[in-house]
């Protein structure tokens, strides 16, 4: 299975290239997740590093940018086409170096592809 669309905008989410979305809240179908904390796009995947602050411990999740279904860039928001759930079961993000760390990335980009072939 291909995870290169995952890695992508879909044209109907609303980013416009360059656009800095550091702080906008992020939104699943349940409710609040976190706030994007950073964003990157090594070996063109490009995802999210969403903070949950105090939700799950402070724990952070990197979510790859297919995942995003609306921008609302004048509320600072961020919906996503999952749930806090299916957030919290993705493979675990525990260091820096595995936003660059292309095994890690895939592995994640397919865990975020089946939940989008389920749907």
């Amino acid at each position: 299975m291909s995870t290169d669309r995952i890695w992508s905008y879909a044209r109907d989410s609303g980013y416009v290239e360059g656009q800095d979305l550091t702080g906008f809240a992020v939104v699943g179908s349940d409710g609040t997740i976190g706030r994007v904390d950073r964003q990157a796009a090594p070996h063109g995947m490009a995802h999210l590093v969403v903070d949950t602050g105090v939700w799950l411990f402070g724990r952070s999740f990197l979510v790859p940018v297919g995942m995003v279904t609306g921008i609302d860039a004048p509320g600072r928001r961020i919906t996503l086409g999952c749930t806090g759930a299916e957030v919290k079961r993705a493979p675990r993000f525990r260091t820096d170096s595995e936003t660059r760390d292309r095994s890690y990335l895939t592995a994640v980009g397919t865990y975020y592809l089946r939940l989008l072939a389920a749907a």
